[in-house]
């Protein structure tokens, strides 16, 4: 198990569940004080297996016991976005490709595209991925690949 400053000097101090900055500095009582989220193990997996990740109290506690939900960017204009955490797990253990999410002009999809890589590069820094935007049915697709 690593401590406290370990896992947020590795994570550069960020949640990796909101991608904001966490202050190394506040209590870990406080809502946006840092804490450890531990997780679990994956199916046929040992405990030691789990991922230690930065987080905020109030980020941690509140996913409690469900599966952690990473929210896209408001700024982005994406339709039918894919859960970002269960598709990158899915990646991480088979590869290929995924649809992300549809959007209505290229400039929106490359902004889209752009975000991800960005936001995967802290959240799965393991997993190396393109995003590609592809032309399909009058909208462009932002498609995920592992390379």
């Amino acid at each position: 198990m690593s401590t406290l400053d370990q896992v947020g000097e590795r994570d550069g101090w960020r949640c990796w569940l909101c991608d904001e900055p966490v202050d190394p500095d506040v209590s870990v009582n406080a809502d946006r004080g840092p804490s450890i989220d531990t997780g679990s193990a994956p199916k046929g997996k040992k405990q030691s297996a789990v991922t230690e990740r930065l987080a905020h109290r109030a980020c941690n506690t509140g996913k409690g016991k469900v599966a952690p939900v990473v929210a896209w960017s408001r700024d982005l204009f994406v339709v039918d976005p894919a859960p970002i955490v269960a598709t990158v797990d899915r990646l991480g253990r088979k590869g290929g490709r995924e649809v992300m999410a549809r959007c209505p002009s290229r400039a929106d999809g490359d902004a889209a595209a752009a975000w991800l890589v960005d936001r995967l590069s802290r959240l799965a820094p393991g997993l190396a991925v393109r995003a590609d935007v592809e032309p399909g049915g009058g909208q462009f697709l932002v498609v995920l690949r592992t390379v």
